[in-house]
This record gives structure tokens, C-alpha cells and sequence, in this order.
């Protein structure tokens, strides 16, 4: 039987999205990443309004596991491997590391604890993806580039200062406040909140990761709709197809 390493949690309109690895430093590996792509996709088809991605134990994540890392960890990233529909903060402790930092960026918004430590390592190691280039869009370049290249850590106080954080708590205080923020955006308009994102997902400059998510989106759109299915039926029957915009 597979461990529950990613938890989800309904509470009064608000989702609870929680890593639940904290012997290994909720570090991403196959599990992690599929029941964290589950997750996400139930927020979406939910009537929870507001997402809360968060972490069991010490800290976020350590990143990709080592021994055996995520075969598709794009899959698993807001608004990459899945393209969220509502508001998603990340409320985040501890490390922070890899993966968990493109987990980080592509969340609405962040809230984060005074002993957050943000590390982007795979230059020291030897490997890595192309989700990270987007970070240079959301932060300034060359803070971005320091992280990406030298590899050292950066305080979440750094981070606040450069826009990656909203908001700092003291350590393990980070969900209760995202959890204040998330009832604020629960009780705003639903549709405005989705236009907002829209617009800001629409002018923001992407990274290779989110440009090849934006078209994988949009061919599953195309796949699973009443038009798909017609054109299917149609060629079956050896009859003029009906197309309806759906």
C-alpha cells in the first residue's frame, strides 16, 4: 500500500495541501510528485476557493530525493504540470531546496518563516531542469542568476526583501497566517480572483517549462472536448461533422 506523503485537507472553503515526508525532508520522489499532482487537480475540481500548499515537519522540502527522483516533477508543479484555477499560497518552513523553490515560484503567493533557507543546488550536482528559468521573471535577474548559478543559500529575509516572500512569521507560524490570508481571498469574488491571475499568467514572461505547459494545456483542453468527441464519432459514422464551439 502506497504511504500518504501528500495530504489534502478541507477546512471552511480552504484546501490544505500538505507534504507528508518529514523523515526524508518531504523530499520529491515518484509518490510525492503524483499524489502532489492529485492534490492540485482535486483543488481544482473541488469547491474549496483557496489552496494552502504547505509541509509537514521542519521544512518544505529538501528537493528531489536523491535515491530515487520524480520521473515527471514538471507534472507536479502549480501551474506547469498542472494549471491551477484558484489562488494557491505556499506557506513554507526550513529548507527549501531544487524543486521546492519552482514549487514556491509559481505559487500566487508565499508566506514563509524567519528560518526558511532557499537553496537552488543542481549546478553543484550536475543536473537540472528548465522549470527554474522562470524564476528570472518574478525576482530581480540577477538575484535569480546568483541563485541559479553560485548555489549557496538565501535567507527568507533576502527573499522578502526581493519580492519571492509576502510575508515572514516566526518559524512554525507560517500556516496560521496563510491560513488569515486564504479566508480573506474565500470570501472575494470568485471570477474577479480567476480574471486577476489570468491577466498576470497572460503578460508574465515564462520559462521554457511553463511555455511547453501552456500548449499541453491547451491540446488537453482540445482532446477532451464535445468537439473531439464529434469529430471522432463523425469519422466512424462516414458523416459531415457537427461542431459546436465545445
Amino acid at each position: 500500500m502506497t504511504a500518504e506523503v501528500v495530504t489534502y485537507e478541507s477546512r471552511d472553503g480552504v484546501a490544505i495541501i500538505t507534504l507528508n515526508r518529514p523523515d526524508k525532508r518531504n523530499a520529491i520522489n515518484n509518490d510525492v510528485a503524483s499524489q502532489l499532482r492529485a492534490a492540485l487537480e482535486r483543488l481544482n475540481e473541488s469547491d474549496d476557493r483557496v489552496g494552502i500548499l504547505t509541509h509537514a515537519g521542519t521544512h518544505f522540502t529538501g528537493g528531489a530525493d536523491i535515491k530515487g527522483p520524480p520521473e515527471d516533477f514538471p507534472g507536479c508543479v502549480p501551474n506547469i504540470g498542472v494549471m491551477m484555477q484558484k489562488p494557491l499560497i505556499a506557506a513554507v518552513g526550513g529548507w527549501v531546496v531544487g524543486g521546492g523553490v519552482v514549487i514556491v515560484q509559481m505559487c500566487d503567493l508565499c508566506i514563509a518563516a524567519h528560518d526558511a533557507k532557499f537553496m537552488f543546488p543542481e549546478a553543484k550536482v550536475g543536473f537540472t531542469g528548465a522549470a527554474i528559468a522562470g524564476l528570472a521573471a518574478r525576482i530581480p535577474h540577477k538575484v535569480a542568476m546568483e541563485l541559479m548559478l553560485v548555489g549557496n543559500e538565501i535567507s527568507a529575509e533576502r527573499m522578502y526583501q526581493v519580492g519571492l516572500v509576502n510575508q515572514l512569521t516566526k518559524p512554525g507560524a507560517q500556516l496560521d497566517a496563510a491560513l488569515l490570508w486564504a479566508r480573506q481571498l474565500a470570501d472575494n469574488a470568485p471570477l474577479v480572483l480567476s480574471v486577476l491571475r489570468d491577466y498576470v499568467g497572460r503578460i508574465i514572461p515564462k520559462g521554457p517549462s511553463e511555455l511547453v505547459a501552456q500548449g499541453r494545456a491547451a491540446i488537453q483542453r482540445i482532446r477532451q472536448s464535445t468537439d473531439a468527441k464529434e469529430g471522432v464519432a463523425s469519422f466512424k459514422e462516414k458523416r459531415k461533422a457537427k461542431f459546436i464551439g465545445k
